[in-house]
């Protein structure tokens, strides 16, 4: 009955806190972008090469990474010609030709800076808020690749906003890539809809759930290349899709590294598979957050307590919820330790 009466307690507390009742900003509820990607229909119409294309709705990365292969250059470069969207949200699709339909898909756009010399976007999805992943570093060659999961208020147009720099997807994967050094790949990975604030949204799994499948989905693609299973660095709310996607025996990692966390929707790190590392700041709001997982409400155990079982990874120099990957911290030469080594430090 005690341990009852604490877990509405605490329940009431988070209820409180997503309310705005606690002096939080409220969010607004959002519908995740699922699906395959924009212009799918053109695309399974078109017989231009002769031949019928993968649909990408049904067809496995592994499929689509298959069938790339037997296609000619210009037959290659049609694709990308006809159907940009497609071709550059494709897991499976060469990262040469992803890099090029999306530059083609962004021009035109008020995401236009995208195209800027020298970026590399792997995945451009234009729908709701929008959706974008980006690779620091020689994707092809990588010895190690990690993966950058970031949470609320990211999409498209906060991708990689200049304030708050290290609380950006490219932010702190241009961090982490600098801090790691050669030999390693970090990928910006903005690929599912985000929270807006904190707001019910932010306390329910169900965001999280659609980006967990479209998370799966993504580390296949890398896997139908042959390139490194990626450690995920997963912040804030990208750890509850972390950690959905981890129960997932599809999913591709070698390692996931919670930073920020409400929780994973996990009694233990055990429940997810594969090693798991955590941090937090000693002065993170996240802390505010009770751990509790209770009626959808909340996100579970913390993933700091010892008793999660997750490795302990110094947040001693880190500051707030958003100051992991700056230069010079404890928490930041830890996070390249791991990435340098593709989890298995």
């Amino acid at each position: 009955m005690r341990r009852y009466k604490r877990t509405l307690l605490a329940v009431a507390l988070a209820t409180s806190v997503i309310t705005g009742t606690a002096g939080w900003a409220s969010g607004s509820a959002q519908r995740a972008v699922t699906g395959p990607p924009p212009g799918t229909d053109a695309w399974v119409e078109d017989r231009s090469i002769g031949r019928a294309l993968p649909h990408p709705a049904t067809a496995s990365a592994r499929q689509v990474a298959g069938f790339f292969r037997t296609l000619s250059p210009p037959q290659q470069g049609e694709l990308v010609r006809r159907h940009p969207l497609v071709v550059g949200n494709l897991d499976g699709v060469p990262v040469a030709l992803r890099y090029r339909a999306n530059s083609l898909a962004v021009r035109g756009t008020s995401f236009e800076r995208l195209a800027a010399p020298g970026r590399q976007i792997l995945a451009f999805d234009p729908r709701g808020r929008g959706q974008v992943a980006e690779v620091y570093g020689d994707l092809e060659r990588a010895r190690t690749v990690s993966v950058v999961v970031p949470g609320a208020d990211i999409d498209a147009g906060t991708f990689d906003r200049t304030g708050d720099p290290y609380g950006t997807p490219t932010g702190m994967a241009k961090s982490l890539r600098t801090a790691a050094g050669n030999g390693t790949a970090v990928i910006a990975w903005a690929g599912y809809t985000t929270p807006v604030g904190v707001g019910p949204d932010a306390a329910t799994g169900k965001l999280a759930e659609a980006g967990a499948v479209r998370l799966t989905r993504f580390g296949q693609g890398l896997k139908a290349l042959a390139l490194p299973a990626p450690v995920l660095f997963c912040h804030s709310y990208g750890s509850v899709v972390c950690g959905l996607g981890a129960r997932d025996e599809g999913l591709n990692a070698s390692g996931i590294v919670v930073f920020g966390s409400p929780g994973v929707r996990a009694d233990s790190a055990r429940e997810l598979k594969t090693p798991v590392w955590a941090a937090k700041s000693a002065d993170d709001w996240i802390s505010k957050v009770p751990p509790v997982h209770f009626l959808g409400l909340g996100h579970g155990n913390d993933p700091t307590d010892p008793d999660f079982g997750a490795r302990p990874v110094p947040a001693r120099q880190a500051h707030g919820h958003s100051g992991y990957f700056v230069p010079g911290t404890d928490s930041l030469h830890a996070f390249a330790a791991i990435a340098r080594t593709g989890g298995t430090r």
